[in-house]
């Protein structure tokens, strides 16, 4: 069913999960002035507010706590883990000529834990942790001083791990620029009234980090020419609403935005309906001669992805998006999670043979998974059928996808510690195989326990993804 290399393993964020903000020489990141809540990646902050919680800034205090936490995912018997490195660990402000050697030293001590258990690191250069005095100072991905930057982070960080680290990822969910720029590329669109204007700053930074995209591909490939390193996009399926040419078409093109970014990453040059979106909004890129070539050289090697639900659009509906993708029309025939994200495992196997066909190019799907409000019995445990559930239908999907001619590398659930929501700050909306007892306000005692589906996820990967039952995990932690 699955190639006996398969790299099954979990994903989480650096600055979802490590906390000590501002140990070690750490400069704030943007992630370190959002709030908890719901309107977090709203309205943009980028100072710190007296009285406010930020999440990020203590987290779950993996960056105390690793040793243990990577003890427990070797007993789960992961053989990849995906994590990001924090920028402004490594270079506090961003724009320092010389990196954070603290910084370094902390990661060297992980990846060196981490292969010491036979856990691959799968490794992410930015995952919504852009230092903030790149924003305060520059203004984000659309000033082209950041390309420089971010190509001096990213050779200080290959130099550094090239006989740790094989599997890396320049951007995460690099297409979000559209529908949380904040987080995916830095900039702050939220006072601009002006749709040119708008579209003008969002394909700029796009533009701007597919070029240090690229040069970090020819980095990471000038250190070690077996590195393999990739592109991530959120790419969960875009439905019409009805049969509707208009709904159709306008679903396409929805997509389209989105295949945009990997067409550039993978195919290495701009497609051509990119030329329609950019003459009809009048668009004036600055595009240096050299930068073209750049993105010819550098493609990635690999499509990484995010999939946790699928959505429905109607023509001229107003397109928003959170951190788990395009928010559309509620879907009659899904159910739903808590927090309103349709179920949907056959939309996995959907995207994997959309992908395939479309870039013929490996797969790696390093974020799936459910968020929930874990409850704990009298004694303690947590018996959490729903997660099990939504893991075992998505193994499926997966497994078909592969007998559809998919070739995926590996599978990273997110996260299988709980972690910090991206989208809202929460604690209490939890992924992990691990329980951490930190509730929303920060409370807690950061106590980690192992949920049902710990075992559950654990004899997926000791079988394969053959054995796929979970009714033995039912009344037993």
């Amino acid at each position: 069913m699955f190639p006996k290399d398969f790299l099954w393993g979990g994903a989480i964020a650096a600055n979802q999960a490590e906390g000590a903000y501002l140990e070690g020489g750490k400069g704030l990141s943007i992630a370190d002035v959002l709030p908890v809540g719901e309107k977090r990646i709203g309205k943009v902050k980028l100072e710190l507010k007296k009285g406010e919680f930020y999440p990020s800034h203590e987290a779950i205090d993996f960056y105390h706590r690793f040793e243990e936490d990577i003890e427990m995912l070797a007993e789960l018997g992961l053989k990849c883990f995906r994590t990001s490195i924090a920028w402004s660990r490594i270079f506090p402000n961003g724009d320092e000529q010389e990196p954070n050697e603290e910084g370094l030293i902390f990661y060297d001590r992980l990846f060196d834990k981490l292969k010491s258990k036979g856990i691959e690191p799968v490794v992410t250069l930015s995952h919504f942790e852009t230092p903030l005095h790149l924003v305060t100072k520059y203004g984000g991905w659309s000033n082209r001083k950041l390309i420089e930057y971010f190509d001096r982070y990213s050779k200080v960080v290959f130099a550094r791990y090239k006989d740790q680290v094989k599997y890396w990822m320049t951007f995460n969910e690099i297409n979000h620029t559209h529908t949380i720029p904040f987080l995916a590329a830095a900039i702050d669109i939220t006072d601009i009234r002006d749709e040119r204007e708008k579209l003008q700053t969002l394909y700029q930074a796009s533009h701007n980090m597919f070029v240090a995209s690229a040069k970090a591909v020819l980095n990471g490939k000038a250190v070690n020419s077996d590195n393999q390193i990739g592109c991530m996009l959120s790419l969960s399926p875009i439905y019409a609403a009805t049969c509707n040419p208009n709904d159709v078409f306008e679903s396409y093109q929805l997509r389209r935005r989105s295949l945009l970014y990997s067409d550039v990453q993978l195919r290495g040059e701009y497609p051509k309906y990119f030329s329609r979106i950019t003459k009809e909004n009048k668009l004036e890129l600055l595009i240096e001669p050299e930068d073209l070539q750049i993105i010819k050289e550098g493609t990635c090697d690999f499509l990484g992805f995010s999939f946790y639900r699928s959505s429905l659009h109607e023509s001229g509906m107003k397109i928003l998006g959170n951190t788990g993708g395009l928010l559309g029309k509620k879907n009659p025939y899904l159910e739903e999670t808590e927090w309103g994200w349709p179920i949907d495992p056959l939309a996995l196997r959907y995207v994997c043979n959309e992908l395939t066909d479309r870039y013929q190019k490996p797969l790696f799907i390093v974020e799936n998974g459910i968020g929930v409000r874990d409850a704990l019995d009298v004694k303690g445990n947590i018996f959490d059928k729903d997660r099990m559930g939504y893991l075992k239908d998505h193994v499926v999907a997966m497994a078909e996808a592969i007998k559809d001619g998919s070739d995926i590398l590996g599978y990273t659930w997110w996260g299988p510690i709980d972690i910090v929501s991206a989208g809202t700050g929460e604690m209490e909306k939890r992924y992990g195989f691990i329980y951490v007892d930190k509730q929303n306000d920060g409370s807690g005692s950061l106590t980690r326990k192992k949920k049902a589906s710990f075992n559950y996820y654990k004899q997926i990967i000791q079988t394969n993804g053959e054995k796929i039952d979970f009714t033995d995990y039912l009344g037993e932690v």
